[in-house]
């Protein structure tokens, strides 16, 4: 295996034997295999592929298409009917909700048993005991037998684990959509920082902005097509894979063929002055997106040189009014708070509003606007910083805010406090599907008239 792969798959193959009834096992036994009472399901047939080293690699499919078969493979759970799998590396793995860790083992114990499954020694995983436990943070449950978790706080340490055993291969099976948004936005930090020191990923998502927000490249797996597996760019297969996924509903390619000529193109082209409209449409009102705004944490995550202490950060209506919820579209004031603690150059107070993948969906800061000013601050001021804009229309899910103070423009700046998830908004109720943000005053219509540029039955 040359030095530079990480995983290769060669003409992987999984099949396995479905029996209707558990007698027929035994059955089947007693001739010695001469007469078959099972059914074969092939999961996998000849399936090769390579990852290198530091790559990050998504793998989505339909449900069916082999996804966590190949996993399980590659981590060595099952054996392939034929074909090979070839591992250069620790590999740690975040498969399906209750796989590896014993149910009637307290917390504490499945972390010692994970460690001697992964080769890492008792002594050297009660060393990193406190680390794990604290990156769950699932208070004294961790001393309770699994079985009592609920499923969050069984992906909380599940993760832990894996993230503090010097694996340097990471396979995660769609499990980083269990929990709170803050331990999601935890594990993407996780996440990014492993991908920065070389670490390679395999991620199985049906989120295929998931996918392209985390993985350079992807592997599309599909049951119904001879090419059982595509590999390319994580955008181009998301591309491939979404468009499969409708042509598969409806019969999109033959839409798709129907062709109008340079005539009946020029007969469409006609102002509206000079034909009849027989109706018009009007949209039904659209659904309001409110947003519940959480209090400012000051406990959360943060790092900094220690220039400078954020106090708070809140959202105001326009009439100056703190608010815990507010409507899409709408104007607020947004303030962040914060005392220097020293003196230094060219302040600059910023917040970054990110999706559930960590994905910075804005993020502005005082810096450009005040960049002609030449900012001075002088140790023990308080600053108050007020950034006002319309609220986004955000699409259902969590969000959260980080605020930041830095000294510097440009690049080169110094972070004096920076605060991760600092405040944490819930979208609800909103009319997009897709995306992260819709359009404010929308308003919609529908114009119709009788077409006389062509013959749709011909």
């Amino acid at each position: 295996m040359h030095s530079d792969i990480a995983i290769s798959v060669r003409n992987l193959t999984k099949t396995y034997r479905i029996f209707k009834h558990p007698a027929d096992r035994i059955k089947q036994a007693l001739t010695l295999g001469r007469v078959h009472f099972h059914q074969e399901f092939t999961a996998l047939q000849d399936v090769s592929f390579e990852i290198k080293k530091g790559e990050s690699v998504g793998i989505i499919g339909r449900n069916g298409s082999g996804k966590s078969t190949l996993l399980q493979l590659i981590c060595g759970i099952l054996k392939p009917t034929s074909g090979e799998v070839k591992v250069d590396g620790r590999i740690s793995a975040l498969l399906e909700l209750g796989s590896g860790f014993n149910p009637e083992f307290t917390g504490r114990e499945n972390i010692y048993f994970q460690g001697a499954v992964l080769g890492v020694s008792r002594t050297e995983m009660e060393r990193r005991f406190d680390e794990i436990a604290a990156f769950a943070d699932i208070g004294t449950f961790i001393e309770q037998p699994v079985r009592t978790y609920s499923s969050g706080m069984f992906v909380r340490l599940a993760f832990a684990v894996i993230a503090h055993v010097d694996a340097n291969i990471l396979v995660i099976d769609e499990a980083l959509a269990v929990g709170d948004v803050f331990f999601q936005q935890k594990c993407m930090r996780y996440l990014r920082a492993f991908q920065d020191s070389g670490g390679t990923i395999l991620f199985v998502s049906h989120d295929t902005s998931a996918v392209v927000g985390l993985c350079d490249k992807a592997i599309l797996l599909s049951r119904n097509t001879k090419q059982n597996i595509v590999i390319g760019s994580a955008k181009d297969i998301c591309q491939t894979y979404v468009k499969n996924l409708y042509s598969e509903r409806t019969n999109v390619g033959e839409i798709g063929s129907q062709k109008i000529n340079s005539a009946e193109i020029a007969a469409l082209e006609i102002s509206r002055n000079n034909h009849h409209v027989e109706r018009t449409l009007e949209a039904d009102a659209q659904p309001e997106n409110s947003i519940g705004i959480a209090p400012f944490r000051h406990n959360a995550e943060s790092f900094g040189q220690g220039g400078a202490q954020i106090v708070d950060a809140w959202f105001e209506d326009k009439s100056g009014s703190r608010i815990e919820i507010v409507s899409g579209g709408s104007t607020v004031k947004f303030y962040i708070q914060f005392r220097s603690l020293r003196s230094f150059q060219l302040p600059a107070i910023g917040f970054m509003i990110k999706n559930s993948l960590g994905q910075y969906i804005f993020a502005e800061d005082t810096n450009w606007a005040f960049h002609q000013h030449k900012l001075h601050i002088d140790c023990n001021e308080i600053w108050l910083a007020e950034f006002s804009f319309l609220m986004p229309i955000l699409i259902q899910g969590a969000y959260s805010i980080n605020v930041a103070v830095s000294e510097g423009a440009g690049e080169e700046h110094i972070q004096h406090h920076w605060i991760e998830d600092a405040i944490i908004l819930q979208s609800m109720g909103s009319r997009l599907v897709q995306g992260v943000c819709g359009l404010h005053n929308l308003r919609i219509g529908i114009e119709i008239s009788k077409s006389t540029g062509f013959n749709s039955n011909e």
